[in-house]
């Protein structure tokens, strides 16, 4: 498997994609799925190759991320009801 690294540099850190799963205090799991919206790239990011890293980590993070949200949140779901 080859990794290869981009280094950009920043002022602060850019969350560009976040999937969190916790318990609230009632005990029940929660998903949550934020993403940095691809049409706001351009106005965030003014270099070219770092636009199209970034649209690359969101496009592949939401080939992942969108189906174990959407599997999380019919199970949790399913176990409402049992």
């Amino acid at each position: 498997m080859h990794v290869s690294l981009v280094y950009v540099r920043f002022s602060m850190d850019a969350n560009i994609i976040s999937f969190r799963v916790a318990l609230d205090r009632k005990g029940r799991l929660v998903t949550e799925l934020s993403a940095l919206p691809s049409e706001e790239v351009t106005n965030i990011f003014t270099d070219k190759y770092t636009q199209a890293y970034v649209r690359t980590v969101l496009r592949e993070c939401h080939l992942r991320f969108d189906d174990l949200h959407d599997y999380l949140q019919q199970n949790i779901q399913a176990l409402k009801h049992e």
